[in-house]
């Protein structure tokens, strides 16, 4: 029973790019999630040990992006993609879409987006 967990902009206040204003003034960045997962367990067992707990998953990755201080939103987008699969065993696929909406002033949004499995 394959179904699918989606989180959208979750907001983060980091250091994140290459202008040497941005390696010391914070900006927001908004992380969307999307992870696939076997439902089956979870379902049975009404239990949050049995699938994501989407709290902990969101404070996770905002520290993971705050502590990181990445130039790259590329790279941002990368170790969030790794740590999902690092920590969740029972995710099969991570989609991770980084939106740094500073990024280019004549634009709504800027974002990267990387796909990943195991």
């Amino acid at each position: 029973m394959l179904g699918t967990i989606e989180l959208e902009r979750v907001p983060a206040h980091c250091i994140v790019g290459i202008l040497p204003r941005e390696r010391v003034e914070p900006q927001t960045i908004f992380l969307d999630v999307s992870l696939d997962i076997d439902f089956a367990a979870a379902a049975a067992s009404e239990s949050v040990e049995d699938t994501v707990d989407y709290a902990a998953l969101a404070d996770a990755l905002e520290a993971l992006v705050v502590e990181g201080r990445f130039q790259l939103i590329e790279t941002m987008a990368e170790r969030c993609a790794e740590h999902v699969l690092s920590e969740h065993p029972a995710v099969q696929r991570v989609r991770m879409v980084v939106h740094k909406p500073a990024a280019v002033p004549r634009a709504a949004d800027t974002r990267v987006r990387v796909e990943r499995s195991r």
